[in-house]
């Protein structure tokens, strides 16, 4: 029984790995504290978006068994748009994600430092965490076998493991389901909530994930006829990563704490309902957000890169373990240092607000082009969804790019 349910689970729990990382749980503790239930329908109408995309991604996958990129370098467009899609896709998922990978790792560290406190070693004049180290360590080894079931029974177990910890806590608080549904249904947006609301669709709808996610499917699947499954699995997933999320605001929103910096926090606030145990639930499900970030990070950073310099990407190829740890060790550099690296983080910020419009055009490009892909290409309520996504992710990265400069 548990090996076919096995069988039957794709890469679409990966996805909800890459993203729901620490800096998902730790908006969505913010927002749960600043704005109570009421941003809850930007989650719902988030994860919408991004089953659209997603499920447009996972069709290319399958049916043409290619990811984005490699079709991209076919398509017959001007050879100077084509190098400037593919150094800004390379750009952003390079520098976003090693960026990024150090925040994940940092979460999974912030997770294990709430239970053990901080630990460290000086070398020279520098002072190293040591629990970065370690995540990092784990991480590698898990990349550098190039197993692909065992990475995904792994997260698989992790993600099981978040989705139990915030949901044990999100009912402890007590919520109301009527402020539930209310924060659901009647989109109300609060004074000062724009770039709350534009971080909830961000951390949600990830550009990277659309070429993980046709990239995943093609190592799980070997047969168009499974395209069915590969769909419910990604459906399944995402929605349950939503519901992560909204599980997290609702146990911010049903704490009581006047400052909160970050989703260690929360133990404080909801000593009341755990006592000393606090601190453990809210600890694992972020060890369990980090963690599996950082396996993801560098699993899209290497498979982009490959499809982009013509590699074959596959986990058992060395250049593609090379790409991806590379990225992880960056990462547990920049984490174990505690370095700063402001400039680098609004760089990937700004680029990937750039990239998402732009891959989700693409990706709707190639979805209706019958050469490609057939009769499985989108019918009419699916353009009219994915010119929507496209339109809103434009006014988005407008919105963003103002913001920042």
């Amino acid at each position: 029984m548990l090996k076919r349910l096995l069988e039957n689970i794709g890469p679409g729990p990966l996805i909800t790995a890459a993203f729901i990382g620490p800096g998902t749980v730790t908006l969505c503790t913010l927002v749960g504290v600043k704005f109570g239930l009421d941003l809850l329908w930007a989650i719902g109408v988030s994860i919408l978006a991004a089953i659209a995309l997603q499920g447009m991604a996972v069709r290319l996958g399958m049916i043409t068994g290619q990811g984005i990129v490699p079709l991209l370098l076919k398509e017959p467009i001007p050879k100077g748009l084509k190098i400037f899609l593919i150094g800004l896709i390379l750009g952003a998922i390079l520098v976003g994600n090693t960026a990024y990978e150090a925040g994940n790792i940092s979460g999974a560290v912030l997770g294990l430092e709430t239970l053990f406190g901080q630990i460290s070693f000086t070398l020279g004049n520098t002072s190293f965490n040591i629990f970065s180290v370690a995540v990092g360590c784990v991480a590698g080894i898990l990349l550098w076998l190039g197993k692909y079931k065992l990475i995904e029974r792994t997260l698989i177990g992790l993600v099981a493991l978040m989705s139990i910890t915030f949901l044990i806590t999100a009912i402890a608080t007590g919520p109301s389901l009527l402020e539930i549904g209310k924060g659901l249904f009647l989109f109300s947006r609060p004074q000062g909530s724009l770039l709350s609301i534009i971080g909830l669709v961000g951390t949600t709808i990830v550009p990277y994930n659309l070429f993980l996610h046709s990239a995943l499917v093609r190592e799980k699947w070997k047969s168009k006829s499974q395209l069915p499954v590969a769909l419910q699995d990604m459906r399944i997933a995402i929605g349950l990563g939503g519901f992560i999320s909204i599980s997290i605001i609702i146990t911010a929103a049903g704490v009581h704490l006047n400052t909160i910096e970050n989703a260690a926090d929360l133990a404080l606030g909801l000593e009341p309902l755990f006592g000393t145990y606090a601190k453990y639930f809210l600890s694992v499900g972020l060890f369990a957000a980090g963690i599996t970030s950082t396996l993801t990070a560098p699993l899209a950073a290497a498979y982009v890169t490959c499809d982009c310099f013509q590699w074959k990407a596959h986990l058992s190829e060395l250049r593609f373990r090379i790409i991806g740890l590379f990225i992880l060790l960056f990462g547990v550099v920049i984490s174990a240092t505690g370095l700063k690296l402001i400039l680098i983080i609004q760089f990937a910020q700004i680029i990937n607000g750039l990239l998402l419009p732009i891959i989700a055009g693409i990706l709707l490009w190639m979805i209706n082009n019958s050469t490609l892909i057939g009769t499985y290409k989108n019918n009419r309520i699916q353009n009219s969804i994915g010119v929507g996504i496209v339109l809103i992710a434009l006014f988005l990265s407008f919105r963003t790019l103002i913001f920042l400069f």
